[in-house]
Parts: C-alpha cells; structure tokens; sequence
C-alpha cells in the first residue's frame, strides 16, 4: 500500500506532469474536392463547427442562432487558410481562426469554455485478433493508431499511445495491460508525461461477431472496466468520446452557472522577489473568470493573493489546475496530501 502510494505521488508530482498547452484549438483540417470558393466557404463553415467542438465539447451547435450568423460572415472569423495535398493525392483546407472572436462566439452563444491546458491521456491498448494478443502501435495497428488520435484531435484532448519499443516492453508486457497491473503500467507511463493513464483490451467474445472494448483508468477506485460492444473501429471512437465528453464536464466554465462575485485566499510561496510576485499575479489575472488580484500579506518567500473571480470555488481550482506556473503546495510533512478548496495553498515554479 505504502509503495502504492508512494508511486502514485512520483507520477503525479508537479514536476513530472503538467497538463499541457493545446496548440490547434483554433484550426482544423478537412478534406476538399477543389479550390473553389463555394467548397473553400463550405469547409470554411465545418471548420468552424470542428473548432466550437474541441473549445466547448458540443459538436450540434449550428441551430444556435449567434453560430448560424457566424456561419453567413465566416471570413470575420478567420485568419488564413491553406490548401495542403496528401501522400495520395487527395486536396485538403487548413483552416485557422482568430482565438479572441471564436472565444467571443462561444461566451456570447451561452456555451461551456475549455481552454488551452488540457491533460494528455496515455492509453495502453491490447488486442486479442484470433489467437494472438498484441499492442496497438504505429507499426502492428497503424489503422486503429490514428483512429485513436484523429478522434481525439476532434475533441482537443491531446493523447499519446506508447511507442512500445524496448524501453517500454522492458517496464510493461500484454499480461500487465490485459489485467490492468496498474503500478508497471504507471511507472511505464513517467516517460510520456501523461496525467491519466488508460489500459484497455479488445477482443471478439466466442461465437460473437462483434468485438468488446473494455477500458479503465489505472487509478480509478473501482475495478470495474467500462464495457463497449460494437465494430472495432466504432467502439475505440466512442471509447475516446466517452473520456473526452467526461473531461470537457470536469474542466470547461459552465456560463449556465451564475455566481455573485466571490473572493478567495490564494497562498503561493516560492516567490523570492517583487519581479516572481508580479509575474504569479499576472499570471492569476490572465484566467478568464478572475476579475481582480491583490497582494493581501507577504512573509518570507509566501505571498497571499486576495483573488476575485465570477465562478465558484471548484472552477476556479479547476482553471489554476490547468496553469503550469502553479502546482499544488507538497507539505512534507503529511503523509496524505489533501486538497482544501477553502485554503487554496500552490508553489509558483515560473512561466
């Protein structure tokens, strides 16, 4: 128990893995049948709708009457395009859209806003095809590989499927994922810098024609997997759906919650100088619900923001999360670190 949660520690401490910055938010890539400028408007359109998706988690927006508008004056919107051709011949669009307006669309339009740091997910994969078991890599599954990252890509939820190379088959073998051993797979995953870990397995049940995907996360507090029963490529997708919807709950602003203004106590130490202090208050400033930040008391290398802000509490952990100039104060002196909402406590490690 003792090494359990010793490891668990090691894998999830500050310095070791940070959500990270999604840098395609405000793109996205679609296949085109020419360069037209009815095709360019018309993927220009759908680009926009991929976009709204990986910032809100909500794809069947177009019936909202500001996207439908946004939609008729799409070029306000963007910034470039490009047209790109694949290793087959195939023309594609890149569409690249201004950050502020999109993010103005979607505050205005009353839907969730999920910013740029986000947590890279590993997701070990095993397959069962006839007799023999394997890992998904590039090189065994290279179909199901991209399946995994396009669809994640789709929702802005950055993933990373291992290498398997021999460092990785050195650390972690198909019993370990197949059984879901959580401790190899765990110190395994250190190397990818992944906040969440996922094992899963797929296989055909006897006498079945259709294939079980069954998947949890390494530290989830039930052993139960989560079960998925369909075509291979169906039930992988919605595999990723179903964590990627969870995440956009967990993380993204709800507008739909009203809050009356609210001030919180944020104690951030590490902060040596009045240049660091500055730059943990800007830094405060910068999240989208924070109004105002203040420096309320300094001892040593502490300083004590008074921090105001028009969500709750929760959220606004939630956001500060997600900023990697902060990480949760480690008091070394407990045995269990506890997260208190009500006497927020953070280490500044920089911009």
């Amino acid at each position: 128990m003792i090494l359990r949660l010793l490891l668990l520690f090691c894998l999830l401490s500050p310095s070791l893995v940070k959500a990270i910055e999604v840098l395609d938010l405000y793109e996205s890539t679609l296949y085109i049948d020419d360069k037209t400028r009815a095709s360019r408007v018309d993927a220009s359109k759908a680009a926009l709708t991929n976009v709204i998706k990986k910032l809100t988690g909500k794809s069947e927006v177009n019936s909202h009457p500001l996207i439908r508008q946004a939609m008729r004056s799409i070029s306000d919107y963007m910034l470039k395009y490009e047209y790109l051709e694949t290793r087959d011949g195939e023309l594609q669009i890149k569409v690249k859209f201004e950050a502020q307006k999109v993010e103005e669309l979607v505050q205005d339009a009353n839907l969730p806003l999920w910013g740029n740091r986000r947590p890279k997910i590993a997701i070990w994969l095993a397959i069962e095809d006839g007799f023999r078991r394997d890992f998904v890599t590039q090189e065994s599954y290279p179909q199901l590989e991209r399946l995994i990252y396009d669809t994640a890509q789709d929702w802005g939820v950055p993933v990373v499927v291992p290498l398997m190379d021999l460092e990785d088959r050195s650390k972690v073998g198909i019993a370990e994922v197949w059984g879901n051993f959580s401790e190899p797979v765990e110190i395994a995953s250190m190397r990818y810098q992944a906040e969440r870990v996922i094992t899963a397995r797929m296989f055909k049940p006897e006498a079945s024609d259709f294939w079980q995907l069954e998947w949890r996360y390494t530290d989830a507090e039930l052993f139960e997997s989560n079960q998925l029963v369909g075509d291979k490529q169906q039930v992988l997708i919605q595999m990723v759906n179903n964590f990627s919807d969870a995440l956009v709950k967990q993380f993204a602003i709800d507008p739909n919650k009203t809050y009356a203004s609210a001030s919180s106590v944020l104690t951030v130490d590490k902060l040596s100088d009045f240049v660091t202090i500055e730059q943990a208050r800007r830094q405060l400033i910068s999240i989208s619900t924070v109004v105002e930040v203040d420096v309320i008391e300094r001892t040593n290398d502490a300083v004590k923001f008074l921090v105001e802000h028009t969500s709750d509490v929760t959220d606004l952990v939630k956001a500060i999360k997600l900023e990697q100039s902060f990480t949760p104060f480690v008091d070394p002196r407990a045995f269990y670190q506890l997260e208190d909402s009500h006497n927020l406590k953070y280490s500044w490690v920089g911009e």
